[in-house]
């Protein structure tokens, strides 16, 4: 039986006194669990990928799917490859609980009520023409996003960092973020300051199990097979529509960044090369993906139902989620290989600096946003004191989008 080196405690991983560390047994959920406790999460899903820190809740604290250091890793993975973070970092947690199926259980779960209610908002934009109305129904939930990202900020970084050098790369990540560097420059450059300033302590490299977390490449292969079915079947049935699909994967598999660096592509292939819609209709499409939750990139629902419907917005949703889908799968078992080196594993720590970083820069950048005053001060104050209570996220959002319908 092997040893494994990542014992920990439910609040801060390894106890750092002498007492005995109790060990949990990780639980198993069933899929229907999985997709429930993700869809339920997806309601609430605003703030981009500080939506990773209560994900992180659900998965490890509250019903010990995987172990903080495996939660971790995942954030890693997600980081440094192209799609929307918080969309990965669900799949990820469902692949680790329950394999491949988990993966899908979990990914469609957390994305469907972002899905099923753009849909409703692009067809009533479809047919009155009018977004202002819609906006000014969510803008008072501006206040809620800030206090959720502020709460993921201190909450990944209470648990991130361990000495001042992990705080200077956090800062320096959010300040290169605010000068325009490119997301994956700020990730890559803060993995090398990793490697090169942080030291080994407390690093124990795993040894690799071939076995760990169910990796079946047959299942692997049977997803690629449907993809590729599945595109085969729409260039033969229509291949406006197979333009689309392939348009918005290849727009997921440049999104370096998350989800957000999906816009400018997406603005440029669907407004200047295509002009498929214009200018307006687009952003007033960014501003929808922007008051719902959900990632960003669900904005392609919007431009799915505009330019064939129903249908277009089924197609292009699943285009723009299935390339980074797919790649979390395909790369963890490349991870679970590379933990056994301490110099990814220093690595692995700048990156992390760097997402508390995004996730700093984030909370700036919305706080900036809002329209101060004193109530808005107080409700801020409210919410972020109700998450750091650990008050369910859902219940925050909705008295905070009552309180604001009532007040604002």
């Amino acid at each position: 039986m092997k040893l494994n080196f990542r014992l920990w405690s439910r609040a801060e991983g390894i106890a750092e006194s002498g007492e005995d560390v109790e060990i949990r047994q990780r639980s198993k959920p069933s899929l229907k669990n999985l997709f429930f406790a993700f869809f339920r999460l997806g309601l609430t899903a605003f703030g981009g990928p500080a939506m990773v820190a209560h994900i992180k809740e659900l998965s490890v604290g509250r019903h010990n799917w995987l172990d903080e250091e495996k939660f971790k890793d995942g954030v890693i993975l997600c980081q440094t490859i192209p799609g929307a973070t918080a969309m990965q970092t669900a799949a990820y947690v469902g692949f680790r609980a329950r394999g491949i199926e988990g993966a899908l259980a979990s990914f469609v779960g957390f994305g469907l009520p972002a899905f099923l209610l753009m849909l409703i908002l692009s067809s009533l934009y479809a047919r009155y023409h009018e977004v202002h109305g819609i906006i000014s129904l969510f803008n008072g939930l501006q206040v809620a996003v800030v206090a959720i990202v502020a709460h993921a900020t201190y909450s990944f970084g209470r648990t991130t960092f361990k000495n001042y050098k992990e705080i200077l790369l956090a800062l320096a990540s959010a300040f290169g973020l605010w000068a325009g560097v490119s997301p994956f420059i700020v990730i890559l450059a803060a993995a090398l300051l990793g490697i090169v300033s942080l030291s080994d302590k407390g690093i124990i490299p795993d040894s690799f199990d071939r076995e760990s977390d169910g990796y079946s490449l047959k299942q692997f292969s049977v997803l690629l097979l449907i993809m590729f079915s599945g595109l085969l079947m729409l260039y033969l049935l229509d291949t406006k529509i197979f333009n689309l699909a392939v348009l918005m994967m290849r727009i997921d598999l440049f999104a370096f960044g998350g989800g957000f660096a999906s816009v400018p592509l997406m603005l440029h292939e669907i407004v200047n090369v295509r002009g498929w819609l214009d200018s307006k209709t687009f952003m007033d499409g960014i501003a929808l993906g922007q008051v719902t939750p959900g990632p960003i990139v669900i904005t392609s629902t919007f431009v799915g139902y505009l330019i064939y419907g129903t249908a277009g917005a089924i197609v292009a949703t699943v285009a723009i989620f299935t390339p980074s889908f797919l790649m979390v799968i395909a790369i963890i078992p490349v991870m679970d290989r590379l933990r056994t080196y301490v110099y990814f594993l220093r690595a692995t720590r700048g990156i992390l600096a760097s997402f508390v970083g995004l996730l700093f820069f984030v909370t700036v950048k919305f706080a900036l946003a809002v329209p101060w005053d004193v109530l808005r001060i107080l409700l801020v104050c409210a919410a972020f004191a109700a998450l750091i209570k650990k008050l369910d996220i859902l219940y925050v959002v909705l008295a905070t989008a009552v309180i604001s319908i009532v007040v604002f």
